[in-house]
């Protein structure tokens, strides 16, 4: 039985220098047979440019070298003879340790097809197959092994080997790791799962992160599906099989959705580990990302913008709606952790404080609505620098707010809540793509009422959003305590080696008011003689020192370098500054919101 029209061979060409060796094989090119290589990789919002990563590539047909003429930054063209198998050779660099695009050392390898796998104009929607070879020798000599959610054709033990995929966009939506990692196995509700680690240390608790994350899966196939789903009888989940790909690391958080799979970057210090009855809380963070990542092979993935329908991988895909995909499934996330019983009341309460702060204390809040922060993710959102507090809000955060609005006011209400309308949503669409106005009449038809209104102010302008109101209702209250000092002066600093270094100045604060600016040193204060004191001047390493030195006094002179020049700024101390801390008033009431529906 013939194979795949199309397919890749990848190979570890060197390790240490991190290439990648590609091989496709056109079994039927066209006459001018059209290449290329996605800009963007889908969950990422931003043109990444991976064809900068690609390398002296060739073409050939039997012993016929053949010319490669390149269009633009990510397209080529081979003139050849029609239907005799085409073969292109080149080599990927992959040195970037991220979720997002390919890696290769002697320890490990990774990637995602939108890096290393030329596209086939004209035959994107053909089966592919892929084969990927085991290095020779890893260089520490372990024995690596191989793991990714594509069906195998046929693979070894390790996982080496020929895999199929239905279409590029499956083969493109479909993550590889390899090394020599940490692997476990479980079911969820009847359907396969497996979670390779990376990096993972010693002290590392397998047992308890496994038990954790099958908590996660099951109760979020039964949110979107009922109590019998994956039982003889009942619905069954979008997915058969799932793979969870987490590279530990030093100093790193974040994730990237697929359909069947998801790739995950944390800390080592996040894992859980062996001994330990309360684990850190960036355990929490943790399972929090796991969480979200999962959550999205229902919302974004399947359930998705009708813009993303069919992605162009050649440039930006725009929607207004990632506050819906990216921000409903940022309340998602942690409600579910609580439901999952990874949490307490306190603990999601916590977390739900930290969001709220996160919008409260970002001045772009009042300049950008947040779909118009989810149009601009690709200019901005990824783009982030010393203005972005100022000027844009994330539609992560906030739509996770904008969610909780809806919730709460469906709940209060009656006794729908926003769990129906998600699931209604998924029905009505037979979980494809959607646009606002399906949301707005899911809303509707659960709620018993056009929602219009608060459509229009809470996701297309800037008003500010009746938290406090709805989270009373509800049992929670929203105290306003005195703000950490930087908060206070509305700057954003990063204290290390005893020097206070201004990272953003935010728009409408004493700093801003007094001339601070972004990338400025604060070195030291001067305070003007008073009675029965003299003036004096002091070194600061951090910005608790000014409550040592300053007392009860407000008005003082901040001393900053800036670009080697040193300057004296007239600070004048706010006062009245708040931070929000939630705190529980009715238990009762707190537990039928956090309770399943």
């Amino acid at each position: 039985m013939a194979g795949p029209a199309i397919h890749y061979r990848v190979e570890c060409a060197d390790c240490n220098a991190h290439l990648f060796a590609i091989t496709l094989r056109i079994e039927r090119p066209a006459a001018r047979q059209r290449v290329s290589l996605p800009v963007w990789i889908p969950g990422s919002y931003l043109v990444r440019e991976f064809s900068k990563n690609l390398q002296q590539l060739q073409a050939s047909q039997g012993r016929r070298k053949l010319a490669v003429q390149q269009f633009d930054k990510h397209s080529w063209q081979i003139d050849c003879v029609p239907g005799k198998p085409l073969e292109l050779r080149y080599q990927v660099c992959a040195f970037d340790n991220s979720v997002r695009t390919a890696w290769l050392d002697g320890a490990r390898g990774f990637f995602n097809g939108t890096s290393l796998c030329l596209r086939v104009e004209g035959q994107a929607d053909e089966p592919h197959g892929i084969e990927i070879v085991a290095p020779a020798r890893s260089p520490n000599e372990e024995r690596w092994s191989c793991a990714t959610a594509l069906k195998p054709a046929k693979a070894d033990r390790q996982g080496f080997g020929s895999y199929l995929a239905a279409s590029y966009d499956e083969l493109a939506d479909s993550p590889v790791e390899m090394g020599a990692f940490w692997s476990a196995e479980f079911e969820a509700c009847g359907v396969p799962h497996r979670f390779v680690i990376a990096g993972a240390p010693p002290s590392f608790d397998g047992e308890r992160l496994i038990a954790d994350t099958r908590a996660i899966c099951e109760t979020q196939m039964r949110f979107w599906h009922g109590a019998k789903v994956g039982k003889r009888g009942g619905p069954k989940p979008p997915h058969d099989r799932y793979v969870f790909m987490l590279n530990a690391v030093d100093d790193g958080y974040g994730g990237l959705e697929h359909r069947h799979s998801t790739a995950l970057i944390c800390t080592r210090r996040d894992l859980p580990q062996l001994g330990l009855k309360k684990q850190a809380e960036g355990y929490t963070t943790l399972l929090g990302l796991v969480s979200h990542e999962y959550f999205h092979t229902w919302n974004v993935k399947r359930l998705r913008p009708a813009e993303f329908e069919r992605y162009d991988y050649g440039q930006e895909n725009y929607t207004q709606l990632l506050w819906l995909f990216e921000g409903f499934t940022s309340y998602y996330d942690d409600l579910l952790l609580r439901r999952a019983g990874c949490l307490d009341d306190a603990g999601y309460l916590r977390l739900v404080n930290k969001t709220v702060n996160q919008v409260l204390q970002a001045p772009g809040r009042h300049v950008q609505s947040v779909a118009q922060a989810s149009f601009d993710a690709w200019v901005k959102y990824y783009r982030q620098d010393e203005q972005t507090a100022n000027t844009t809000i994330s539609y992560y955060t906030k739509g996770a707010l904008v969610a909780l609005c809806f919730d709460l006011t469906l709940r209060a209400e009656g006794q729908a809540s926003l769990d129906d309308v998600m699931r209604l949503l998924w029905k009505r669409s037979s979980g494809g793509p959607v646009g606002e106005a399906d949301f707005a009449a899911a809303l509707e038809a659960v709620g018993g009422r056009s929602y219009a209104d608060e459509i229009a102010r809470w996701v297309h302008s800037t008003e500010e959003l009746p938290l406090a109101e709805l989270l009373g209702r509800h049992g929670v209250a929203a105290n306003e305590d005195p703000a950490q000092r930087a908060q206070e002066l509305g700057l954003r600093v990063a204290e290390a080696g005893g020097s206070v270094q201004v990272k953003m100045v935010l728009r409408g604060g004493a700093a801003e008011q007094a001339g601070f600016s972004a990338n400025d040193e604060w070195i030291g204060i001067e305070l003007a003689a008073a009675k029965g004191r003299p003036a004096q001047s002091w070194r600061i390493a951090r910005l608790d020192d000014l409550g040592l030195y300053l007392g009860p006094l407000k008005k003082i002179t901040a001393l900053v370098a800036r670009d080697r020049r040193l300057l004296r700024l007239p600070l004048t101390l706010p006062t009245g500054v708040t931070t929000w801390r939630l705190a529980a008033q009715d238990p009762a009431k707190i537990a039928r919101w956090l309770a399943p529906q």
